[in-house]
């Protein structure tokens, strides 16, 4: 297995990761039931070489996939090979943990300048007009 490289000069040893095998299901016909090309890759979050700020921005934004033991969780079956599931496995793992890691902008906060206003108001007026036109008017009905 490789290292992860997280930007920002972060690099998480192969050591701290933990892969595993089983059976895995969809294409592969027979080799499915014989062979185990299932790749679960772990990694504890506490383990990881970070400051405690990003360790909790990582528990925060990636808490489905940690679990009680604070274990981070990637499993991958797409390819019929145990090397290409494991490789797919890695790297969305370490792509898991570069965007966890990103520091979202703050928002900035805008009005609804006046021309949308303007532009939102003449649309409801020309659909309330649409919408009378298709009334039937009281004195042309049929007895």
């Amino acid at each position: 297995m490789r290292d992860l490289d997280l930007g920002d000069g972060i690099v998480v040893s192969a050591e701290l990761l933990r892969a595993t095998t089983s059976r895995s299901g969809g294409p592969g016909g027979q080799n499915v039931n014989k062979v185990e090309s299932r790749v679960t890759i772990e990694v504890a979050v506490d383990a990881l070489p970070l400051d405690d700020e990003r360790r909790t921005r990582i528990r925060e934004k990636l808490a489905s996939r940690i679990n009680k033991e604070g274990v981070l969780r990637v499993t991958s079956q797409s390819a019929r090979s145990q090397l290409a599931n494991r490789d797919h496995a890695i790297d969305r793992l370490e792509e898991l943990l570069r965007d966890a890691l990103k520091e979202d902008k703050p928002r900035k906060k805008t009005k609804v300048s006046r021309e949308a206003k303007r532009k939102r108001v003449d649309e409801k007026k020309r659909t309330g007009e649409k919408k009378k036109l298709r009334r039937v008017l009281p004195n042309f009905r049929d007895s």
